[in-house]
């Protein structure tokens, strides 16, 4: 029976500014929504037009004024609603320069019928117009395919371990920059909700501190209330938001991995049926 080979040739490595690139927008990405949202709370929300008067104290405050009034933390939850749909666009951004320039699904059927009939260099060529991480893994299978196929020390088994051994490899190295970034999305799923019950349990606080009183303020009583509920309202938005992108970018990766998967398994079986007679 045929054994793999002990060391099979390792897939070329080549050094990816993506993950890099990746750190560095998050690093400047997640301060920088903070600084926006601190202006926008005071510069904005705290502007006087928004309260009876121009009173920021006293006076009735509209929509913007109820929510400048949630408090210090009402910033900190309108920075994590900045750092979702910031990070939503990268991710869009990145995965679909991944996909490549065609629908993918219709990119592994051209891919299919050009290795039913044989066509390996059409097939690599396709890959070249294709671009993007999908069509880089599958012209990784399709260059090992070619060099297998003109190898004669190697039996048939030991040439299919080593075609789907670099397809791995090439996945390995392409593929985990698309989840990059996607932690803090799923973090801010639960920072945003607890967040949210601090500046709920703070609000609360204050408005029993205000009702324990022997002349209860009502203005006061009022903010209080906000407080809580501004901050309840935008920890649950945060994490409502945050739990949908994360499952539309994950199921857009598992889309990928998928069509990833089978091609490669279609290039494994393509050289088997081709090569089992040999």
């Amino acid at each position: 029976m045929a054994t793999a080979p002990t060391k099979p040739t390792p897939a070329p490595k080549k050094e990816s500014t993506s993950s890099g690139a990746s750190g560095l927008f998050a690093t400047l990405a997640i301060p920088i929504c903070i600084i926006i949202s601190i202006c926008i709370y005071v510069f904005i929300l705290g502007d006087p037009s928004h309260y009876a008067g121009g009173d920021v104290k006293e006076g009735d405050p509209d929509i913007f004024g109820t929510i400048h009034r949630g408090g210090i933390l009402v910033p900190l939850v309108q920075s994590y609603v900045l750092m979702v749909i910031v990070f939503s666009i990268e991710r869009f951004i990145v995965i679909g320069k991944a996909s490549g320039t065609s629908s993918v699904d219709a990119f592994v059927k051209r891919i299919q019928g050009f290795l039913n009939s044989g066509n390996i260099d059409a097939a690599s060529a396709e890959c070249d117009k294709q671009k993007g991480s999908v069509a880089n893994v599958i012209k990784a299978g399709l260059k090992k395919y070619k060099e297998m196929d003109a190898d004669t020390t190697l039996d048939v088994d030991q040439k299919t371990v080593a075609i789907q051994k670099d397809i791995e490899e090439a996945t390995a190295l392409e593929m985990p920059m698309l989840e990059q970034n996607l932690t803090i999305i799923a973090t801010l799923v639960s920072i945003g909700t607890l967040t949210g019950l601090l500046g709920t349990v703070v609000g609360m606080i204050k408005a029993f501190h205000e009702l324990s009183g022997t002349a209860t303020n009502t203005s006061k009583l009022s903010g209080a209330i906000s407080e809580a509920l501004v901050n309840t309202a935008l920890g649950i938005s945060t994490s409502a938001l945050s739990i949908v992108m994360y499952n539309v970018f994950t199921s857009k990766i598992d889309g990928l991995t998928y069509a990833i998967d089978e091609t490669g398994f279609s290039i494994v079986q393509t050289f088997a049926a081709s090569h089992k007679n040999k």
